[in-house]
């Protein structure tokens, strides 16, 4: 709404020329959350515009979309921007539009806003903004205590068998995530043929079938959607009743994002988690911890685990302030046995060799 309001107050006070602005922007880590954000935009313009106010033109950047039909818009300028990375750095490096109109009150606001807020991502804050403040509404990267967490140990082969059981616990919709492509491809194949009314979303999917197959779920046409985790950061599925994770992730906070799908606006979900040999003990001791906090029941299996790894951590998270991992948030680890940690300087390191210039320049990673 603040953005909403600059926008109109430029506006009435000097009219946008054509190729000007925007003057706000939203950016968003996935196609879906960019239009689901763009939707409310409009939503909120709509009564404006209808009121006789001056037009405020909003504009949806993302990637699997004609860049034409955006530099149309861009061309009669540009009031409010929601983009995903990958379409917007395109634009600016084609010189199609510039961010210098991008202030308030003679300074650009920034707001970043996340689920999850480990230790890496206000150390960014605060190197990034200038006497940047914290908002927290509840424990950043803790799981919401409107969810009844069940974790279940599946062997690989029962997997598909089971999630026939599971989907049996609740009525629709229910959300299926699992962590590549080709398992939602499969299990989206498998659950047609047992005559179940699904959907599936990935980042391998046409733009078209990804928007078709969000929307069908929405309005109830569809009973299940199967995806990768395109579909679990930001997006508001209305009552959701159960999500399935098929695999667990092996980021906790991928975990929270997840089953935040349920158990939204004060209802109450369900949320199933299989887990198996796969996982790495670090993650599930990350998830037995996360249970512990949100008083959920622990399964024999994270049990076994042991406390006493745990207690030492405990105790060393009192004495320094900082509890669980400062690096990704993980409550069952320490920084110095964190595997994204590791990922990141592995990925460093590739990148470094990759740009160096007996290879040559790379390209722009696509959003997801």
């Amino acid at each position: 709404m603040p953005l909403i309001m600059v926008a109109l107050q430029e506006e009435t006070m000097m009219p946008i020329v054509p190729g000007e602005g925007p003057f706000g922007m939203v950016v968003c880590p996935s196609r879906e959350l960019a239009k689901q954000t763009y939707d409310v935009v409009a939503q909120f313009l709509a009564p404006l515009r209808e009121a006789g106010y001056p037009e405020i033109r909003p504009l949806l950047c993302i990637g699997g979309v004609d860049m034409r039909t955006q530099l149309d818009v861009v061309k009669k300028g540009v009031h409010i921007m929601v983009a995903t990375p990958s379409r917007l750095k395109d634009m600016l490096a084609k010189k199609k539009m510039d961010l210098d109109n991008c202030s308030f009150k003679a300074q650009r606001q920034t707001l970043l806003f996340s689920a999850t807020m480990p230790d890496k991502i206000k150390n960014f804050a605060k190197s990034a903004l200038v006497k940047p403040v914290i908002v927290n509404v509840g424990r950043a990267g803790a799981a919401n205590l409107d969810v009844i967490q069940e974790v279940e140990y599946v062997k690989d082969d029962a997997r598909i068998i089971y999630l026939l059981e599971c989907l049996q616990k609740t009525p629709p919709p229910v959300l299926v995530f699992c962590e590549n492509k080709a398992d939602v491809d499969y299990l989206h194949e498998y659950l047609l043929l047992k005559g179940v009314e699904a959907a599936s979303v990935h980042g391998g999917k046409y733009q078209e079938e990804r928007e078709r197959a969000i929307e069908s779920f929405k309005t109830g046409v569809k009973d299940v959607l199967v995806a990768t985790d395109v579909a679990s950061k930001g997006l508001d599925f209305p009552d959701i009743q159960h999500v399935i994770n098929y695999d667990m992730p092996s980021e906790i906070e991928n975990y929270v994002h997840r089953i935040g799908r349920t158990g939204r606006c004060g209802k109450t979900g369900i949320a199933t988690t299989f887990i198996n040999k796969n996982q790495t003990e670090t993650t599930l001791r990350d998830l037995k911890q996360l249970l512990k906090e949100a008083k959920q029941r622990i399964p024999p299996v994270l049990t076994e685990l042991g406390d006493d790894q745990l207690g030492d951590e405990e105790k060393l998270a009192k004495e320094s302030g900082v509890k669980g991992c400062a690096y990704c948030g993980g409550l069952g680890h320490r920084v110095g046995d964190c595997p994204k940690l590791e990922h990141h300087k592995a990925t460093a390191i590739a990148g470094s060799i990759r740009d160096s210039s007996y290879y040559g320049g790379g390209g722009y990673r696509g959003e997801i």
